[in-house]
């Protein structure tokens, strides 16, 4: 009996494996579990593989994209488009939709729509950040500033200007002045003496100005260099399915987004003060105001995290403090910087209370002067830990990312050098390791289930890996220049993923063959922190869309 159960079953896993790659994917015109289907193709390229193909309904707040297959084929799953009217858009640079932008989806066959594409009459209007920065001329030295500028703001606005380097000049300075999470729809000054002067680190500040008037529009109607792009995406990168999810205003900013136990998921917004939550079955949100620690000073939230009892704790940047949300409850407990610590810059970026419950600490960074602190959770008061060089070159180092080990020590990702700082809990004392890498700028990260550490190395265009037991760094560089990573996690597979603020493609890493695979989004999307559900299988990674208010779910087909 037992047999035949076990026989049972494995037929049914073998019948809906096929169902899933025949039915769930590209090609399947005949199929039941297909909804919309049909050939994407251009005069130029006939049948093309990689077009992005997004369909929305009317009155919805969820798009779902899949991707062409070499054929040109492209197939929306029923289980992911209910019948009904839907806009249709498409994502291929140097093509525009040539015909019908909507379909009418039926109940109980599969709707086909092939899709004619025509060459743009507008290319610089679909450039990543990316590629304009593989287009204009210049070396990487003088194209890293701009690695500073997209936190904000696609690097058009500066390609598209008319400024000369006399108010490229004013521009830095004005620029230096604003809360990081300013965007052109929501600016915010920073308070008396606090200025963004890491945004002009080492950069000659005056030839950096000449470079800028040479590559944008002042002395020209047009760009003096040809446009370049990137090639499309194809075989495996191709079989994905995206549903985006758009937030209630244009104006919030997700910067990190997680998902519960419960499949909840929750947002930290940018540039206002609330915690988000969000049902991914029906795309409702929920928002949960914030106390205002320090009126009159910037607002909004950057790093997200849980603790082991899954409460969400969240950094209040400019605010000075941090803030723990009680699931149960639904109501915030607040720790305020001291305020003898505090200055005009006092900045809380990062806490990670993943690991508190081992010792009862909470680490906190402090971006002015790069201090850390720890917070005892009994008592409710900060231990300050100061500041800390680089032996080899005894430059303080500038940490980003701090997350924890399995022990709660803390690592210091340093994002002015190309350093990690591991910070002994017990004794205090720190252990530099430099990465292979010169200048790799580590920015985010977090440690894995074997309490190796796994980070984005912005500066490196790589992936880094610091194993505490060899005291060794491995490094992986992305195939796509510019990638810029800013975070880094890995699945229950033991495949790393990130994301750039660059190219608008999630990139997920096999170590154990060093292969990458690049999926493409079907818009521009400024990705900062990223999250993988290890529930489901596949996994399903996470992101959100930070200039985009918007939340974004991969779901790779294999």
């Amino acid at each position: 009996m037992l047999k035949r159960i076990f026989l049972a079953m494995a037929i049914a896993t073998v019948a809906v494996s096929v169902f899933f790659v025949a039915s769930d994917y590209i090609g399947a015109d005949s199929s039941p579990g297909i909804a919309l289907t049909g050939q994407v193709s251009s005069e130029r390229e006939g049948p093309m593989e990689g077009v992005l193909v997004s369909a929305k309904k009317d009155d919805s707040t969820i798009t779902i994209t899949v991707v062409s297959d070499e054929k040109g084929r492209y197939g929306f799953p029923r289980s992911k488009v209910a019948p009904g009217h839907y806009s249709l858009k498409i994502r291929a640079v140097g093509y525009d939709l040539d015909g019908a932008k909507a379909v009418d989806i039926a109940p109980d066959k599969a709707t086909t729509a092939d899709i004619k594409l025509r060459k743009t009459k507008n290319l610089s209007a679909q450039l990543t950040n990316a590629e304009w920065l593989a287009s204009m001329p210049g070396t990487d030295n003088q194209k890293k500033f701009l690695l500073s500028c997209n936190s904000c703001h696609a690097l058009d606005r500066v390609v598209k200007s008319t400024h000369d380097a006399d108010e490229f000049m004013q521009v830095f300075q004005r620029m230096a002045g604003y809360y990081p999470g300013s965007t052109p729809l929501q600016p915010q000054r920073l308070v008396g003496d606090a200025r963004r002067e890491g945004m002009l680190r080492g950069a000659n500040v005056k030839a950096t100005a000449e470079w800028l008037a040479s590559v944008n529009l002042s002395s020209s109607p047009t760009w003096e260099y040809p446009l370049k792009t990137l090639p499309r995406s194809k075989g495996k990168a191709t079989r994905v399915i995206i549903t985006e999810y758009d937030l209630p205003r244009q104006t919030i900013e997700p910067h990190d987004v997680i998902v519960d136990a419960d499949g909840m998921v929750w947002y930290s917004d940018f540039g206002e003060q609330f915690l988000g939550k969000m049902d991914p079955k029906t795309g409702k949100v929920t928002e949960y105001p914030i106390p205002v620690l320090k009126a009159g000073f910037p607002r909004g939230t950057l790093d997200l995290e849980t603790d082991k009892d899954g409460n969400m704790w969240v950094a209040l940047m400019y605010q000075g403090g941090v803030a723990k949300f009680d699931k149960k409850t639904q109501t915030f407990k607040t720790w305020a910087i001291p305020k003898e610590w505090q200055t005009d810059a006092t900045q809380q970026a990062f806490m990670t209370p993943n690991f508190s419950h081992v010792d009862g600490k909470v680490w906190v960074k402090n971006s002015d002067k790069a201090l850390i602190y720890r917070l005892d959770l009994a008592s409710g008061k900060f231990e300050n830990f100061g500041s800390f060089k680089d032996p080899a070159t005894n430059q303080t180092i500038g940490s980003y990312g701090i997350p924890a080990d399995h022990d709660n020590n803390l690592y210091l990702l340093d994002f002015s050098a190309n350093n990690i700082g591991r910070l002994d809990a017990k004794t205090g004392k720190l252990t530099v390791y430099p990465t292979p890498t010169p200048n790799s700028r580590p920015r985010r990260g977090r440690v894995d289930s074997q309490n190796r550490l796994w980070f984005a190395e912005y500066g490196g265009n790589a992936i880094g890996m610091f194993d505490p037991k060899t005291e060794r760094i491995q490094e992986w560089v992305l195939p796509t220049p510019w990638s810029a990573p800013y975070d880094v996690v890995v699945d229950k597979n033991g495949e790393a993923w990130t994301g750039s603020m660059l190219t608008d493609r999630i990139a997920r890493l096999d170590p154990k063959s060093g292969q990458f695979t690049e999926y493409p989004l079907p818009r521009s999307t400024n990705i900062r922190r990223v999250f993988v559900d290890n529930s489901t299988t596949p996994v399903t990674f996470w992101v959100g869309n930070n200039h985009g208010a918007s939340i974004v779910k991969l779901e790779p087909l294999d």
